[in-house]
């Protein structure tokens, strides 16, 4: 079908570009913010700072990821091995977004209602849980990078 290459290698292009955006944001607050480190009004002012700067636009990366993704599985699905690569990386990218929308952001929701002042006295459970959270999410968002890696290189040479 004339065009379907340049279909399949922009979508290629975006859900590198997606995903790779994706897990760089993820291993930057991991690597970089090691929110177990900081004093109590310094984690509140952090998290409340990164909830408002990312907590729309990662999740919304991660659904168009995962719809560009599919779409490539589609493309590909008269070829075996790369569909389940494709598939796979989905699944990951869908595990991630899972754990976001049922682990990490009901934290996000509370930690925004808190003051620097008078934090809950379970806060620290509920810190430890967003950060061990965030290392699961991480991990499967890694995993489908290189799931998805994979995936394009197959198809590449197929």
């Amino acid at each position: 079908m004339p065009g379907l290459g340049y279909l399949s290698t922009i979508g290629q292009a975006l859900s590198l570009l997606l995903v790779g955006l994706l897990a760089g944001s993820m291993y930057g607050i991991w690597f970089g913010y090691d929110i177990t480190r900081y004093s109590p009004s310094t984690f509140v002012e952090v998290q409340q700072g990164a909830v408002r700067g990312l907590n729309t636009l990662l999740p919304l990366m991660g659904l168009a990821a995962i719809v560009v993704v599919v779409v490539l599985a589609v493309l590909a699905r008269q070829r075996p091995t790369v569909l389940m690569l494709y598939g796979a990386a989905a699944l990951g990218l869908v595990a991630a977004g899972l754990i976001t929308r049922l682990c990490n952001q009901p934290i996000n929701d509370a930690v925004m209602g808190w003051s620097t002042d008078a934090l809950p006295p379970d806060w620290e459970t509920l810190r430890n849980s967003w950060w061990n959270w965030h290392a699961a999410r991480l991990g499967a968002t890694i995993l489908a990078l290189l799931l998805l890696i994979a995936a394009v290189f197959t198809d590449r040479s197929a």
